[in-house]
């Protein structure tokens, strides 16, 4: 790695008035350094280095702007960098004023830095604190999210990973949930976004993460919010159900037509199992939630579904929506009290079920490779 000497003759081309071509190769060579641990370790300890990349980012050179934001991107992708670049250099209260700009063309890049920094809980904390300081609500980033071509300069898709990350904390779960803001309605439609499996899979972790909040359940599946039809159609495909078996459907997911096809990323499509299991954790969401014959629309995805995980998830819900309602004093399955030996058998279990699901996964990998594909020339 760089010694004192060399590492000072490069900082002294980080700056504003250097030379183009000079800073153009200095931030190239940056860049190139964050491309291994070792070189993003070595610069995570180097705040003169952080803080000239994030200054660099206001440069005159298009170029050298896309080597710092691609620099910065790299070194927030490992939670090493989060507490330098966030609470020593400030990254958040720099980067805040250009995402709310129309007119900024590294608006992506900005936000796949906040995403990256909102992935721990921590340091998602500290940024969501930096949000309120600087006077920018979640009203604001979902506003910007739900506007299609604030910025013509960028597609912000990101906004959506950003927006799951965030609602990791319950403070900010409450405010999209506030049912004075009518946030969280806005949200519902991108479940069936097609322009970008990243803000779909944003919105659907969005929605997911508010729905560990059971207070909320009743509101949520009520006809104020109607959360389930926009949860499910994503995981409904063309059968045909009879008008016996619709009857109390929402109509939304009826008579869907033959060329209905159902959510095609995994992940997301077990965030929205997820999210339907949890609204059944209290007494009155799994009563709504079986009267809504979901379980027919469930049966017809397990048909259909393949991966491992995602069955296993739909396999849970099923046993939920088939079973029968839990012992008196446990029906809020969020506060019921495991004991601690119950606790460990089950996290043994669930480590089991994950294996079971990697070699599967590993398994069916192997049959769909291709005969001859692993040969030598």
């Amino acid at each position: 790695m760089l010694d004192d000497e060399k590492a000072k003759d490069l900082l002294s081309f980080l700056n504003l008035g250097t030379r183009a071509d000079l800073k153009g190769q200095a931030t190239e060579y940056i860049l190139g350094l964050t491309g291994s641990a070792e070189g993003c370790s070595y610069l995570n300890n180097r705040m003169d280095f952080l803080r000239a990349l994030l200054t660099l980012t206001a440069d005159p050179s298009v170029a050298v702007v896309k080597d710092c934001y691609h620099a910065l991107i790299n070194l927030s992708a490992g939670e090493l960098s989060h507490d330098p670049l966030v609470k020593e250099i400030r990254i958040v209260r720099t980067l805040l004023p250009r995402l709310l700009d129309p007119q900024y063309g590294f608006a992506d890049q900005i936000c796949t830095i906040l995403s990256n920094l909102t992935r721990s809980e921590k340091t998602c904390r500290d940024v969501f604190h930096t949000l309120q300081e600087e006077g920018v609500n979640l009203a604001q980033i979902v506003e910007i999210f739900c506007t299609e071509g604030y910025n013509k300069k960028a597609s912000l898709h990101y906004l959506g990973p950003l927006l799951s990350n965030l609602t990791q904390l319950p403070e900010t779960r409450h405010f999209l949930l506030d049912k004075n803001r009518c946030v969280i309605q806005r949200l519902l439609p991108y479940t069936q976004y097609e322009g970008s499996t990243i803000r779909r899979g944003g919105a659907v972790g969005t929605l997911r993460n508010c729905c560990f909040d059971y207070k909320y359940h009743e509101w949520l599946l009520s006809d104020a919010v109607d959360i389930l039809p926009f949860l499910l159609l994503p995981l409904a495909g063309p059968e045909e159900f009879t008008e016996e078996e619709m009857e109390g459907m929402p109509v939304d997911l009826q008579y869907l037509p033959e060329d209905k096809k159902r959510e095609k990323d995994p992940d997301i499509r077990k965030m929205l199992i997820e999210a339907v299991q949890l609204l059944t954790a209290t007494s009155k969401g799994r009563r709504v939630v079986k009267e809504k014959r979901i379980y027919l629309i469930m049966r017809e995805f397990h048909k259909w579904e393949t991966e491992p995980d995602v069955l296993v998830s739909c396999e849970k819900l099923i046993q939920v929506l088939i079973g029968d309602e839990p012992e008196t004093g446990m029906e809020n399955l969020m506060e019921v009290k495991i004991p601690e030996e119950v606790e460990e058998k089950l996290r043994h279990l669930d480590e089991e079920e994950e294996k079971q699901v990697k070699r599967e996964k590993e398994e069916a990998a192997v049959k769909t490779t291709p005969e001859g594909a692993g040969d030598e020339c």
